[in-house]
């Protein structure tokens, strides 16, 4: 009897040093998740999926900005119906769930931000604002003082732990949807506490498994537009932040001429080549630089876009040491294009310099220039100067 006490007793702890789906030892009763739900399906099916493995699952909603225009508006996060959206789909899978108001962190830490970085003559991505300030550091602490283990999101993106214990961050394996370009700035604790159980899977299969679980939200289109700007109208939204923000100045070609004026710079971005308000060119011209200081908008040829080093600030970084003599990367220069090998060189503090092996046409600063090698996401910063392929605009 005592022999078989003993092997009774050696099971039982060989059932608790068992990892749970999530990492953790022992039920997935036992292991506490936050669940960031946004109102789509994505996160809605993050926090089916959990409830069916039998974890303690809690639903978490941020309220992040005024909604009274967005609530009629489809296509945006974070907006009044998302947020009912939510509450319904938390009610079907009986799982507590809260909504915080981060209305003020939201508009200081990524409204305020967008508006000056467009002044600038950036091009910013408030997303990744979002992710690393209040969704990814005001809302982990929530988490951990709700007592969860970990937290979970819906990004396309997958997390493994490496032989050090240490754990990385992974393209998505659905490269369509792979989000891996807007969580460069995820820091290694807060990998370490997060978790992410659709990476592994394409959209088409979280879907179905919408439609499986009969959620509400299971036919919602995805979002589509920066959750704060209505209808695409970004410059509705500085002029509101940042009234006067309109200042006219000239508009003029890689060789200083004047070609015309233009009533505010923050109403072009890197790149344009429709209505920029100059003609009688013999070849398309298109937006290559933004001068704030002087209010220029420069134009030029097409070629005149080719950047072949970028300089690249707040780096932050989650693989090894790079060497004096630098490393090669796969760098992705703007979440809608391919990566393109570059070689990447560390600087004094945070900042570094990234020299591409083929020139990258419309870098624009302000945007967010992120390292791979293979699938393994090392890092990333903000882009603050493009050096153009161009010496009139390189000398610039």
């Amino acid at each position: 009897m005592q022999d078989l006490n003993l092997a009774a007793a050696k099971i039982d702890t060989d059932m608790n040093d068992t990892l749970n789906s999530l990492g953790f030892k022992g039920d997935p009763a036992d292991t506490r998740v936050v669940v960031a739900m946004s109102g789509g399906v994505d996160s809605s099916v993050t926090a089916a999926l959990l409830k069916e493995q039998g974890y303690d699952v809690v639903g978490i909603t941020l309220q992040l900005y005024d909604h009274g225009v967005a609530v009629q508006k489809k296509g945006s996060c974070c907006a009044g119906q998302d947020i009912h959206d939510a509450r319904r789909v938390a009610e079907e899978l009986g799982i507590p769930h809260y909504v915080l108001d981060y209305e003020s962190r939201f508009k200081e830490q990524v409204m305020e931000e967008f508006a000056d970085s467009y002044i600038k003559g950036e091009t910013p991505i408030p997303c990744v604002r979002c992710n690393q300030t209040v969704k990814f550091k005001d809302l982990l602490a929530t988490a951990r003082d709700l007592g969860a283990a970990c937290m979970a999101t819906g990004h396309y993106v997958q997390r493994v732990v490496g032989d050090d214990g240490k754990a990385r961050l992974l393209r998505g394996v659905d490269s369509g949807k792979d989000q891996s370009y807007f969580l460069f700035a995820t820091t290694q604790e807060q990998i370490n506490f997060l978790r992410f159980p659709l990476g592994h899977m394409d959209k088409a299969e979280t879907r179905q498994h919408a439609e499986r679980f009969g959620l509400v939200v299971a036919d919602k289109p995805d979002s589509q537009d920066i959750c704060f700007v209505p209808e695409g109208r970004y410059v509705d939204v500085i002029e509101r932040l940042r009234p006067g923000a309109l200042e006219p100045g000239d508009i003029v070609d890689v060789d200083g001429n004047i070609l015309g004026q233009h009533d505010g710079i923050i109403k072009y971005t890197i790149g344009q080549r429709r209505g920029i308000g100059v003609g009688g060119s013999t070849e398309p011209l298109y937006v290559v630089k933004l001068d704030p200081v002087k209010k220029q908008v420069i134009v030029g040829p097409k070629e005149a876009l080719e950047t072949l080093e970028i300089g690249v600030k707040d780096i932050n970084w989650v693989g090894e040491i790079v060497p004096e003599e630098g490393i090669e990367v796969v760098a992705k220069i703007r979440s809608t294009r391919p990566g393109v090998a570059a070689r990447l060189y560390m600087d004094a503090g945070r900042h570094a310099r990234l020299q591409l092996h083929v020139p990258e046409a419309g870098v624009s600063p302000g945007q967010a220039a992120v390292f791979y090698d293979g699938n393994r996401v090392l890092g990333g910063g903000w882009i603050d100067a493009a050096i153009s392929a161009d010496p009139r605009l390189a000398a610039a």
